[in-house]
């Protein structure tokens, strides 16, 4: 069975990085996932600015990206610093 996700802002670019210039954007995938949980952490989920960082992970990462790095998140074996 597919599950399905809902985002609920609209869909639109990320807005101009210059660290990454170039068309393959798996880092800036990898670090708006990292920056976001960073920010929850340290200034909790509630804080509007975070958003901006999921908003980019969820538009630029693959769904089973996200769903393994969630699960290695969950595990504790995440190889990315969380930590604020």
């Amino acid at each position: 069975m597919l599950n399905v996700i809902a985002i609920s802002f609209p869909v639109s670019p990320t807005r101009y990085d210059p660290r990454f210039p170039n068309q393959n954007q798996t880092a800036h995938c990898w670090q708006n996932y990292v920056d976001y949980f960073k920010c929850i952490n340290a200034k909790g989920e509630g804080f509007k600015p975070c958003q901006q960082f999921r908003k980019g992970y969820l538009l630029l990462c693959p769904q089973s990206w996200v769903e393994k790095w969630d699960e290695q998140r969950e595990a504790g074996n995440f190889v990315g610093d969380l930590s604020p």
